[in-house]
């Protein structure tokens, strides 16, 4: 009874857990379960990466799983010992805690291809365990070229501006962010790389030194933009520039509400904020079941095949392989190159490298800033989180987290 019943008991768990579950498989087929984030465009655009899987493997049924707060339900499922195949990571520590606590599997994957930082973080020596199958590059500055002055390319010359800046905080469970990676880009362009790192590792105090100074320049920046900011959703500020509400926006191209005939000619187009470090993203995949069907499944998702159709479909999804070059959007390839260049060095957006309990804790003062609280006590509070969770003190530091790499062109 237990053998026939536990298919069924697991299926009805994730679907209860979850928003949304596309199937739960067709009879006589092997059935691969992957937990998602996306919805819209960028749910559309995966896909059809997975009708294309599906067309190549009859014998294989995908099932996406769709969910708005991925970290919350793929804990739930993990503790319910109702884990899916596989699950998109969104951030670089929730690799790191389903890692250390021996969740994720390790996975039979080429990364080869891909260029660095992305391919080093889901890895453990030669081990692979995480593999990134969309990417993106958050430290962009967005502008109306009709009506709008080319920025500067340095926050240092952006803080001495007169501009208003489109600010939206709003992201469901996880509202707070935009905030969050635009104060971190600030301190990697003034503080570079070592202090960037050591902060997002733990080693860093908030309420003094360069992550102050950062926190306080961002408020000082968007001081004139932070009311209803907390309820606003991201995507939706972003549509104020285009009603000639605000001039500037920051972050990825896919955060933007731009349609693509919009950047593709460069009627609304970027600079990056620093000419020599960028924050970067991307949303990995790893397996938690040993399910082989599951393994020419993540094999399939990190191959330039795949990555080809993903990167031309709605939604202006970004690729890590190097060999991925031709984009259908000029825009969307411009940004793609920096990916491949050596000019920047890339780093990960802190908050996605901190323990998830300290990253939400972020997002939350964020919020509680743009709502008019004190950023003193906020950045004290931020402190406490990170104390209590066993952080080393700035005087005794953890050993930094490899976050930034300069792409090495092959």
């Amino acid at each position: 009874m237990r053998r026939l019943t536990a298919p069924l008991v697991r299926c009805a768990l994730l679907l209860g857990l979850l928003l949304t579950s596309v199937s739960c498989g067709e009879p006589g087929k092997d059935k691969v379960t992957i937990m998602v984030p996306w919805s819209g465009t960028e749910f559309r655009a995966f896909y059809a990466v997975v009708k294309e899987f599906e067309r190549d493997h009859p014998d294989i049924d995908v099932e996406p799983q769709v969910t708005r707060a991925l970290t919350q339900q793929l804990d739930a499922a993990v503790a319910a010992d109702a884990k899916p195949d596989l699950a998109v990571l969104p951030s670089v520590g929730a690799i790191a805690k389903y890692r250390e606590e021996r969740d994720l599997l390790r996975l039979d994957v080429d990364t080869d291809g891909y260029v660095q930082p992305f391919r080093g973080l889901g890895m453990n020596g030669k081990n692979v365990y995480a593999v990134p199958v969309k990417a993106d590059v958050k430290s962009l500055i967005w502008y109306d070229a009709r009506s709008t002055a080319r920025p500067a390319q340095s926050w240092t010359a952006l803080r001495s501006g007169s501009y208003s800046w489109c600010l939206g905080l709003e992201s469901g469970p996880t509202s707070g962010w935009p905030g969050a990676d635009w104060i971190a880009d600030i301190l990697l362009s003034d503080a570079g790389t070592g202090t960037y790192t050591a902060w997002a590792s733990g080693a860093g105090a908030w309420d003094e030194g360069p992550v102050e100074d950062a926190w306080t320049a961002w408020g000082n920046l968007v001081a004139g933009s932070l009311e209803d900011a907390s309820t606003l959703n991201f995507r939706d500020a972003g549509r104020s520039m285009t009603a000639k509400g605000c001039s500037l926006g920051h972050g990825a191209l896919s955060a933007m509400p731009f349609a693509s005939d919009q950047v593709r000619d460069d009627r609304y187009t970027y600079v990056p904020s620093s000419r020599d470090a960028l924050e970067v993203s991307a949303d990995f995949v790893g397996k938690f079941t040993r399910n082989r069907s599951a393994d020419a499944f993540i094999r399939y998702l990190a191959s330039t095949e795949a990555q080809r159709t993903w990167v031309n479909e709605p939604g202006f999804a970004l690729s890590a392989d190097r060999r991925v070059t031709e984009y259908d959007n000029t825009t969307q390839g411009r940004i793609a190159g920096i990916l491949r260049s050596s000019r920047y060095t890339l780093c990960f957006g802190a908050a996605d490298a901190m323990d998830p309990d300290v990253s939400a804790a972020f997002y939350r003062a964020v919020l509680d800033y743009a709502n008019g609280k004190k950023p003193m006590p906020l950045l004290a509070a931020l402190n406490r989180v990170q104390k209590e969770l066993g952080y080393a003190s700035p005087q005794s530091p953890p050993p930094p987290k490899p976050l930034c790499a300069t792409p090495i062109p092959r």
